[in-house]
């Protein structure tokens, strides 16, 4: 049980981190645009990036994929900017395309890169396990834990942002994705320097 609670601890922080918050950022730029009535597509969402995130991990363990850790750290703020740019190109929409697939399809490919770049220090915790199985399960549950709990804080914020100070929801997605660019941008900066 000890076991469980390592890995499953291990995913929350990993989440939760201050210290790397590309994850949040990403959080943050998903699910903006929605509020509780859309927790089922929320759920989809973040369920399908944790299923992409895990994968990467599998891969990168077993050996199957290899990556250039610095093209993966450069590619983490391209996934967060392409989908804040989403956010502020559809934010005038009164609704967003019915046809969710490509979202999805997408969220798992950004779920893929955001654990390929984790896949290194996982590989290193868990490098005296026999089985890797259990721990990349225990490490899922712990992502996918932490991201319910950023999701909900962010669908609050924008609650209180839009019920209570009246902010319209197309200004809320609009200000919440372009705060998200200014943090991410010099982080882009800074790695794409550090490839070129």
């Amino acid at each position: 049980m000890s076991q469980f609670w390592l890995y499953f601890r291990l995913g929350l922080e990993h989440v939760l981190d201050w210290q790397a918050y590309d994850h949040i950022l990403f959080l943050i730029v998903l699910v903006t645009a929605y509020t509780f009535s859309s927790w089922k597509r929320i759920l989809w969402l973040v369920t399908l990036f944790t299923i992409g995130h895990t994968l990467a991990l599998f891969l990168s363990v077993y050996g199957i994929v290899k990556v250039d850790s610095a093209w993966v750290e450069l590619l983490i703020p391209v996934t967060i900017i392409l989908t804040a740019l989403y956010n502020i190109i559809t934010a005038s929409k009164k609704e967003r395309n019915k046809n969710h697939n490509p979202l999805y399809f997408t969220t798992v490919f950004f779920g893929l890169i955001h654990g390929l770049g984790f896949s290194t220090y996982f590989k290193m915790v868990a490098a005296n396990t026999e089985s890797k199985f259990l721990p990349l399960l225990e490490f899922a549950l712990g992502i996918e834990t932490a991201q319910v709990i950023v999701v909900i804080a962010v669908i609050i914020l924008g609650f209180i942002a839009q019920n209570i100070f009246s902010v319209s929801k197309r200004d809320w997605i609009l200000v919440s994705s372009a705060i998200v660019i200014g943090i991410i941008l010099p982080i882009l900066q800074e790695n794409f320097q550090a490839i070129f």
